[in-house]
């Protein structure tokens, strides 16, 4: 079990689905505009994140937040892949 300290958040993104349907063939190294910010969902956090209570009044564990996604870290604990978040990234809590 993984449990985040030093105000990171660990998040758990969306799940991306590309699909063409359309027959338009594209390069391989294609790769659509992403947005900057996106949703996470709130996994665990750490006991100093700095606006815990916010989190708290918002479900704690499992709600929804927004975070610049150019500051996300993947890391392997024990073949499992984590997605965290340093706290000052959360841009905004979505009730």
């Amino acid at each position: 079990m993984f449990k985040p300290v030093n105000r990171y958040i660990q998040i758990k993104l969306p799940e991306v689905v590309t699909q063409t349907n359309s027959g338009i063939v594209l390069p391989e190294n294609f790769k659509p505009s992403e947005e900057r910010y996106s949703t996470a969902t709130v996994e665990a956090y750490a006991s100093d994140v700095r606006f815990k209570d916010q989190l708290v009044m918002c479900g704690g564990r499992g709600a929804s937040v927004i975070v610049d996604k150019s500051m996300i870290e993947e890391i392997s604990v024990n073949n499992e892949k984590i997605n965290i978040i340093l706290d000052n990234y959360v841009v905004g809590i979505v009730q």
